[in-house]
């Protein structure tokens, strides 16, 4: 593996001049004195010149290190036409698919088709294709046959590996062989991109590009110096009906003795030895621990968890536990008659270093050639700003860790006010008000693990769940401390926080929840419980409402002694896999007692690499050791009408709901829960109900802060044709380098759970 240099070493001390905007055409490249491109980016997004922007970052920190860098956005990809306007890279082209997935981008969460797209101007849709990257990476090769292609953004990152797929229902190959390409790159990839422009630019080729981290490749040979370890010895699935041995080429060991010495030959040999036969170690039987530096782990091959979901739970099992660039050791799955090799996770920017990809000469607007068309995605973020990169929060619907990681990359104080003062004084528009300072998740600047030797061994998936780990440091001073100093700079009226806030690791600072309160909550916060039993809470990874109960009330204390009418807006998501009917009408019966009304609900949608996505596809618990004759098997919502039944119930006021959530109720034993009494859920048929508002009030907190509704004086018959319309899909979107976030429920079977968040039938 190539040795992990600074950011810092590939920027040269002098560079020209930056350009005033990336250009995207022949005309603006004449304009730089620029006969050629050295890299062309090609990017399914408006361009716009903002840190919040994929390709605005990789290009701008590739013109910081010296490289000519042009823009392709949104090209035509009925042709090639579009993919030549700038001419043949020197070095190669870059593909992404933009911020967001393109099928997550042009599809809802039932698969229809979305007639809007807010990374585009004037918010159009259909301007990017199907699986983009592919597409683009298609054309790039028609355009200039021979230019080295390199993948990038969250799509290609979430698709490394064999992946289900929710929209066309099947397990897909990775990306990389599927688009082509020679290279792809995951997670926040300056570092690795910066390492293969280098290397590029030297004349090394790129089919040698084999080792950088954060980078995967196809490969006909693996390494012969590296010692094998089949993914049964990290996580053993049980008892297996045996796939295709994918090692028949590999000679294998007749005894656990002889594997032993073997694998002790192995270790003992010089690095200049030459390369031996691939040796397949059996951990269980050695007691020689390979150097996970030069070791790899076999994954069951495409071929396998296309057709079994078992060994696809079990390979993402493995995948997951294989995230921490501490400990991470390479991967390598078969397809076909080649091996996709999967280098270990990126290492983590420093300070200085994140500091550095920040504080480059962006702009902060969209290309000139937009005009005035307005950008939906700029407009949500140009007052605002980004902290920090990474969670470790770790919920099974979210894919922000296995693209960002786990470990928090965190900006300095002087970036950060810089930045404030930088948007102040260049964006138009600018009033005075920060609409946000966060990140993925609001309040995890400069929290991490107390030793860096115990962060770089741990293999959890979350450092907060099924509670908070006894080394995560939860102090947020740094964080109040960058509050106070970012109230002071002139001309700053007021600083928000619109990034989802972490509520289990507030309650453990009460300064810091004071200072949020008191000073950054403009009448609402947004917080996401996600759901109230313990079931659904456990498989998505997100704690008990008794934290959200603990955090409610400091909430309402704190905003009462800073003399303030503030509400939480909690989000709730439905068909996550585990979740059963009664556990969504429990939580029905939640929001009632609360007197919360969801004008939108966000159905789960499946997105790669998530946990909850293997769930879904499985019926396995991925969190868990995966077991074929598994005895708990997750109950998963599928199929139309379930998932809209489960979005229904979560709109128990909209009438448009009712004939679908009596059935629902009748078909699980609690048809008490229809009449006109006060615990009700729905009225009963019969006469036609008097439509609820268009919208639904905001989720509030403070107990009785509006009155009950009144009950219509008279309600006519309604017809009842076992046909009901859906309401759509929520637009919102959260976390994960732009992916749509999900929904869940549990697992557990039996009677709905009567713990805390569980509400019970009053008697009238």
């Amino acid at each position: 593996m190539t040795a992990v240099r600074s950011l810092l070493s590939y920027l040269p001390a002098k560079v020209s001049p930056a350009a005033p905007v990336l250009p995207m055409s022949r005309a603006e490249m004449k304009q730089l004195g620029w006969d050629a491109c050295d890299v062309i980016l090609v990017t399914g997004d408006a361009y716009v010149d903002h840190p919040s922007f994929g390709m605005a970052v990789i290009g701008r920190v590739l013109e910081r290190a010296g490289y000519r860098v042009g823009i392709i956005s949104q090209p035509d990809w009925h042709s090639k036409d579009d993919f030549m306007q700038l001419g043949r890279p020197r070095l190669f082209f870059g593909v992404t698919a933009g911020n967001m997935d393109s099928m997550i981008n042009r599809y809802t969460a039932e698969r229809r088709l979305r007639h809007d797209d807010a990374y585009t101007a004037g918010g159009e849709g259909g301007k990017r294709p199907d699986r983009a990257v592919v597409a683009y990476a298609q054309r790039c090769r028609e355009a200039y046959k021979g230019v080295p292609l390199v993948l990038g953004g969250i799509e290609a990152s979430l698709r490394r590996i064999a992946h289900y797929d929710y929209w066309s229902d099947k397990v897909r190959r990775s990306v990389l062989p599927d688009a082509k390409a020679d290279l792809l790159l995951y997670g926040n990839a300056e570092r690795a991109l910066l390492e293969v422009a280098e290397r590029l630019d030297q004349g090394e080729p790129v089919s040698e590009l084999t080792d950088i981290r954060g980078t995967a490749v196809m490969r006909s040979q693996l390494p012969g110096d590296w010692t094998l370890i089949d993914s049964t010895d990290v996580d053993q699935p049980g008892l297996v009906v045996p796939p295709q041995n994918p090692y028949q080429e590999q000679p294998d060991c007749e005894t656990n003795q002889a594997r032993e010495q073997q694998a002790q030959q192995i270790a003992a040999q010089p690095v200049e030895v030459e390369p031996q036969p691939l040796k397949l170690v059996d951990l269980k039987q050695s007691k020689f621990k390979p150097e996970r530096d030069r070791s790899y782990i076999r994954l069951p091959a495409y071929e396998v968890v296309s057709k079994d979901p078992v060994m696809y739970a079990h390979a993402s099992r493995v995948m997951h536990l294989e995230t921490n660039p501490g400990n991470a050791r390479a991967l390598v799955q078969r397809h076909g008659n080649r091996d996709l090799w999967v280098n270990p996770p990126p290492v983590p920017l420093s300070t200085r270093e994140i500091d550095a990809v920040f504080d480059l000469p962006y702009n902060r607007l969209p290309h000139p050639d937009y005009g005035d068309l307005r950008i939906p995605a700029y407009e949500m973020i140009r007052f605002s700003i980004n902290i920090m990169r990474g969670c470790f929060g770790g919920c099974s619907f979210c894919s922000i860790t296995e693209h960002e990681g786990r470990i928090i990359q965190n900006r300095s104080e002087a970036s950060i006010l810089g930045e404030i003062e930088a948007i102040r004084d260049k964006v138009p528009g600018f009033t005075g008000t920060i609409s946000d300072l966060g990140g993925p998740t609001a309040n995890m600047y400069r929290l991490a693990c107390k030793d860096e030797k115990i962060e770089a061994a741990c293999r959890r998936l979350s450092c907060v769940h099924p509670g908070i780990c006894v080394n995560m440091k939860t102090d947020h001073r740094h964080l109040t401390q960058l509050y106070r100093k970012a109230r002071k700079i002139p001309g700053v009226k007021r600083i928000l926080i619109a990034s989802g806030l972490r509520y289990d690791l507030a309650v453990e600072d009460p300064e810091y929840l004071r200072e949020l309160v008191t000073h950054h909550v403009g009448g609402y916060l947004k917080i996401a419980p996600e759901h109230t039993e313990d079931g659904p809470l456990s498989l998505m990874m997100k704690p008990g409402m008794g934290t959200y109960y603990r955090f409610k009330k400091l909430f309402e204390k704190v905003s009462r002694e800073a003399g303030k009418k503030q509400y939480l807006i909690p989000y709730f998501i439905s068909a996550h896999p585990g979740t059963r009917d009664e556990d969504m009408v429990n939580l029905a019966l939640w929001l009632k007692q609360n007197d919360f009304k969801l004008d939108q609900v966000q159905n789960f949608i499946p997105s790669p690499m998530c946990n909850a996505t293997t769930m879904y596809h499985s019926n396995r618990n991925p969190l868990k050791k995966v077991r074929r004759n598994d005895k708990d098997p997750v109950v998963v919502p599928k199929g139309g009408r379930q998932r809209r039944t489960h979005k229904a119930i979560l709109r128990y006021h909209d009438p448009d709901n009712w004939p679908l959530i009596r059935e629902t109720l009748k078909r699980i034993g609690r048809s008490d829960l229809i009449g006109r009494h006060p615990d009700a859920l729905v009225p009963p048929e019969g006469r036609k109900p008097v439509r609820s508002p268009s919208k639904g009030r905001p989720a509030l907190t403070q107990g009785d802060y509006q009155a009950r509704r009144k009950k219509p004086k008279r309600q006519q018959s309604l017809k009842r044709d076992g046909t009901q319309a859906s309401a759509k899909s929520g637009q919102s979107t959260r976390a994960q380098g732009g992916i749509k976030k999900g929904t869940g429920n549990s697992a557990n079977k039996g009677k709905a759970s009567a713990k805390p968040g569980t509400i019970r039938r009053k008697r009238s």
